[in-house]
């Protein structure tokens, strides 16, 4: 490379040199060439006469400082920096962009025949000269000029002031935003759409115009995204009282988005994957999924937008928080312990395996090169489950003091993660002076728990070990505090009050040094501890249960998530023993208890659907794939095959049995109906590998009326690899082809078919009319699902896996590398494999290494991943 990318680094953040109050933008907007002009006005706020504004990729057409041309600058490939200039100005800034030609789908770009802009985090730089960072806050005005016919809606930020005709058959539309915001929450919409319109009143009774606008031909699949927002506006009220600010909310989906959605000040723009949806094209799955992320874009008004990052190394300030409240959200929407399990099957899956990879940071990282690297499930959903440790330490009550002491020390600003925890502490009175570390400090941390029962003077005594190995460019680690929460049973299933000092104590330990002791007293017999109960913090918990003590507590815990962890962790016993018995020539083995066990699970009539579902489900060959410093991948993936068989095999019948009662005539999105279809897949995923399963999928992709019903039969015939699947697949096809959003579920079955054509299938299906790799949702589901859930094929010893990925890498980089950065992840994680596997990922590395114009996305990760 002829450039080295250089990182930045938190320390050496320095306030701005200028503040900007107000710009004024106009977009005369063309294909190929809109001209954007951007009046600003801006005061000196250090001795310094110089600005440095940051832009890429702009054509500078006009510099005029107080109305007169400007010549004192200097022009770069990154930057202007302008010379000589009075303490208070008015700057005019002209450029020329071409959208249609931005294939990176960041700043001002066509998204099919409309104009769209992706801002978050540095985008804005690619539409304007600019102060491109979060803690300079401007009140925007914006002017947005297109031809009427091609484009009738113009939209921006905030309130609809004016709007006029244009020549030459264009019009115009103004927007004022009242509330100061960063470049990244800006947002320009220009196109033609259908728009489904409702209206919400707020608690104080203003009332407030809701829009969401779909392509041509949609309306009838945004019902539940527009019914999402008004639960999502009610609930933020309800929970958090936290109401609304402006006039209009709007909502804008489009078919080319790099990420899922964008919290831009009152004009979301979302990628369409999380709006559209009726039961014919979608699941309850992405249901469920349109209901988290409209409420997650919604919540960031307040928690993101009116309180914003001072910087992006402090971005899981408003990420991790907001990740929490839309996951509160689903959890009081929906259920609590479905939820939990599917928020924690998130961190130990990917979030810990990141963790444990070159690209390993804290919440709050300390260094970037690309900014775009560190939207990740660390900062994200790591970052929530920061936010739950200080809420299970402070307590409903506690939480929402700190929340508002939050709001009142720094609405309108740019704040940091010591802000919020600042508030928290001072609010509660809660000391979190040594609970910061978790903000500073990467990887993920292993609690050993040892028991030990004093008959004699009933006692019972946990102690605690915890130690967090060293990551990439953190090899010194302290103790962590850990809020440990639990719960101890007797052998008939009663609780144990807990008492130390002759006092009752609360169920939340508080751990805090290396090693802990607690003692408890007046125990009368040997308790059966349930720990971590609803996963109280992100840490690998150590306990030598048997399997008898795991049986007891699947049967026994109050708590739902206690129970299904104690499933996972009776599964992970006989994962691990049978994985030793493969890569030694022996047979599989699993006892009749634990059969038992997910017999009576099975057959509960005290449980959820919902819950029995996640219950029966087996832990992802990723989840147990982290367990190991290196991982036998053929040897995982063939006794994960080998229990579904067994367990199928063993509960046939109660299976089938299951299966067919929980059959629905109606489609309906409710708790109830959404658990039965949830456990039927379950069930049919285990019966498509007995002699009944082939009849059984065929069956129910038939009479299936919804896309739930269909996916789980498609699904049931890939994973099991059945006689029935090309026939499927191929059915599917031909009635779905020309809708790509549809298709992106058949895209990621042919990314995960585990046949050993695989590749390529793959390769085949990047042929169909529906495909482009210019769509990063086509990208993520065939070749994404391949990189990241189809381990046996994608790591085949041949290598024709990783040199597929490295040609798609090559090929994305120059057209959107923030895309090929998220693909490359699975390639970084290379020294847990096989020698012979490391030497084939390292040659595809160092082949992208050595690329003339490698994009810092990439250049970031390969160099970390090659480096540690």
């Amino acid at each position: 490379m002829a450039h080295t990318p250089q990182a930045k680094y938190r320390k050496d953040y320095q306030s701005p040199s200028h503040t900007i109050s107000d710009i004024d933008l106009t977009f005369d907007l063309y294909d190929s060439a809109s001209i954007v002009t951007a009046i600003s006005s801006v005061k000196q706020e250090k001795d310094s006469a110089t600005l440095v504004l940051d832009g890429e990729g702009l054509k500078l057409v006009s510099v005029l400082v107080e109305g007169n041309e400007w010549t004192q600058y200097q022009q770069s490939e990154t930057q202007l920096t302008l010379n000589d200039l009075p303490k208070e100005f008015t700057l005019t800034i002209v450029t020329e962009v071409n959208p249609e030609g931005n294939s990176a789908l960041e700043g001002l770009y066509k998204s099919g025949g409309a104009f769209c802009t992706q801002c978050e985090a540095e985008g804005f730089r690619r539409i304007t000269y600019y102060m491109d960072r979060p803690d300079v806050l401007a009140k925007f005005t914006t002017t947005v000029i297109a031809d009427k016919a091609e484009n009738p809606f113009l939209l921006s930020n905030g309130n609809r002031v004016d709007e006029g005709e244009a020549e030459n058959g264009r019009h115009w539309v103004k927007w004022q935003d009242p509330h100061p915001k960063p470049a990244y929450l800006f947002a320009l919409v220009a196109g033609d759409f259908d728009v489904l319109r409702d209206a919400y009143t707020t608690q104080s009774g203003r009332k407030v115009d809701l829009e969401i606008f779909v392509d041509k031909g949609n309306l009838d699949r945004a019902n539940h995204a527009m019914v999402s927002l008004i639960n999502s506006m009610k609930w933020d009220e309800e929970r958090f009282n936290l109401e609304y600010d402006l006039d209009i909310y709007m909502i804008v989906a489009v078919d080319f988005f790099n990420m899922g959605a964008m919290e831009n000040k009152g004009l979301n723009v979302f990628n369409s994957k999380f709006v559209l949806a009726n039961d014919q094209t979608a699941t309850d799955t992405d249901y469920l999924g349109i209901e988290a992320v409209i409420g997650h874009e919604y919540f960031h008004n307040w928690t993101g937008n009116r309180v914003t990052c001072r910087d992006w190394f402090q971005l899981s300030l408003k990420e991790g928080l907001t990740v929490f409240r839309d996951q509160e959200f689903s959890s009081d929407l929906g259920s609590r312990a479905v939820n939990r399990i599917n928020n924690v099957r998130m961190i130990r899956g990917p979030q810990f395996a990141e963790d444990a990879s070159p690209m390993s940071h804290p919440i709050r990282p300390e260094k970037v090169i690309e900014m775009n690297n560190f939207y990740t499930l660390t900062v994200y959903e790591k970052g929530s489950e920061v936010i739950r440790m200080i809420h299970t330490l402070l307590g409903e009550d506690g939480f929402q003091k700190g929340m508002k002491l939050y709001f009142e020390r720094h609405d309108g600003t740019a704040a940091t993660c010591e802000d919020f925890v600042a508030a928290m502490e001072d609010a509660s009175g809660v000391d979190l002076s040594q609970f910061r570390l978790w903000y500073s400090q990467s990887g993920t941390p292993t609690l050993s728990v040892e028991s030990h029962y004093d008959a004699e003077n009933k006692q019972y005594t946990l102690t605690t070990r915890q130690l967090t190995a060293p990551t990439h460019e953190q090899t010194e680690k302290q103790a962590l505090h850990i809020p440990l929460d639990i719960e101890l049973y007797t052998a008939s299933g009663d609780v144990v009050e807990l008492q130390c000092n002759g006092k009752p104590v609360h169920n939340v330990l508080d751990v805090k040094e290396a090693e802990q002791t607690f003692v408890f007293e007046n125990v009368s017999e040997q308790p059966i501890p349930s720990l971590l109960r609803e996963f109280s913090a992100p840490v690998k918990l150590e306990y030598d249960y048997s399997d008898e003590e795991l049986i007891f507590l699947m049967v026994n815990a109050r708590n739902e998530f206690s129970r299904w962890d104690a499933g996972q962790m009776l599964l992970a016993k006989y994962i691990r023993s049978n994985v030793e018995k493969v890569q030694q020539g022996q047979a599989f083995e699993l006892s009749d208890s634990v059969v038992d066990a997910f017999r009576g699970v099975l057959l509960s009539d005290s449980l959820e659907p919902a819950f029995i579902a996640e219950m029966l489900s087996l832990p992802s060959h990723n989840e147990v794939s982290g367990w190991y410093e290196r991982v036998d991948i053929d040897a995982v993936a063939s006794v994960l095959n080998s229990m579904k068989v067994t367990l199928a095999a063993e509960l046939e019948d109660e299976l089938a049995a299951v299966y067919h009662s929980n059959a629905l005539t109606e489609y309906t999105i409710d708790h109830d109906s959404i658990g039965k279809r949830t456990l039927r897949k379950v069930c049919l995923s285990y019966l498509a590998h007995t002699e009944q399963g082939n009849d059984l999928v065929v069956a129910m992709y038939q009479q299936a009326n919804n896309m739930t019903d269909t996916m789980a039969a498609m699904g049931a015939a890939n994973s099991a690899q059945l006689p029935c699947r090309e026939t499927l697949m191929a059915d599917y096809s031909d009635k779905w082809k020309h809708d790509g959003l549809v298709m992106d579920k058949w895209f990621a079955l042919q990314g995960t078919n585990p046949s050993s054509n695989a590749l390529e299938v793959i390769k085949a299906s990047m042929s169909h009319q529906a495909f482009s790799l210019k769509n990063p949702n086509r990208i993520r589901n065939l070749v994404g699902s391949f990189l990241n859930m189809n381990p046996v094929q994608f790591h085949d010893k041949s290598g024709q896996g990783y040199e597929f990925a490295g040609e798609i890498l090559r090929e994305l980089n120059s057209s959107n590398p923030q895309v090929a950065s998220r693909l490359i992840d699975p390639l970084l994680k290379f020294r847990k494999y096989d020698d012979e596997r490391q030497a084939l990922i390292k040659k595809e590395l160092e082949t992208l290494k050595g690329m003339d114009k490698l994009a810092k996305d990439l250049f970031e990760k390969v160099t970390k991943a090659l480096e540690a």
